[in-house]
């Protein structure tokens, strides 16, 4: 099965409160974009964002530049039918993001949660990183929070990466400055507890 067909069957399967990694509000994640945004015009990609509350919150916090890539339809839609006449603000990519043809220096902020540590072939992750470096402009940000140390190796039946700070820093190599990294524990739908790194770094 391709990574598409997973997804989909995913989210076909399941309501979008009940998969794992949901969260009414990705808090942290907010606070970092204010943090790394020079203004509500900072154009931000979220890379994986699929029905994520993110691109909801951004919009109504005042960000008139927001991208959402994903590779479900099924997620995507959804979320404009939940954002309704909001979601013409939006600019929607359905897509692979190892495989994604991204404008060259368009972005502020790249931010993914939850995407990354999917990513279990060096090959997978290269091409992710690449169009990261293509994509954001110089001195943009990257926000990517992955499966923590104490992470899970599994997660919707795929297996999984976790790392540190130091790890991650390595995969993302000599165009990105690792700035602040932080841990969180997440709080699944069903109670269960899953370790969240998140990183910020600086495109140089």
């Amino acid at each position: 099965m391709g990574a598409k067909t997973h997804w989909e069957s995913v989210y076909t399967a399941k309501a979008l409160e009940v998969v794992s990694w949901y969260r009414p509000h990705l808090d942290t994640s907010l606070a970092l974009i204010e943090r790394a945004a020079l203004n509500h015009s900072a154009a931000i990609i979220d890379v994986g964002g699929g029905a994520s509350t993110l691109a909801d919150d951004l919009v109504r916090r005042g960000y008139a530049n927001v991208t959402v890539l994903d590779l479900s339809e099924t997620a995507l839609r959804a979320a404009k039918e939940r954002l309704g006449t909001a979601s013409a603000q939006i600019q929607w990519l359905t897509a692979d993001v190892c495989e994604a043809d991204l404008p060259l220096d368009r972005y502020d902020i790249w931010h993914d949660r939850a995407v990354f540590h999917f990513l279990t072939l060096p090959e997978q992750r290269a091409a992710y990183v690449a169009r990261a470096a293509v994509s954001l402009k110089k001195t943009g940000h990257l926000i990517v929070s992955t499966f923590g140390p104490e992470g899970p190796t599994r997660c919707s039946g795929l297996d999984t990466a976790h790392y540190d700070a130091a790890a991650l820093e390595a995969e993302f190599g000599s165009e990105f400055r690792l700035v602040d990294n932080q841990a969180e524990w997440h709080t699944t739908p069903a109670g269960g507890k899953q370790q969240f790194l998140y990183c910020l770094f600086e495109r140089v």
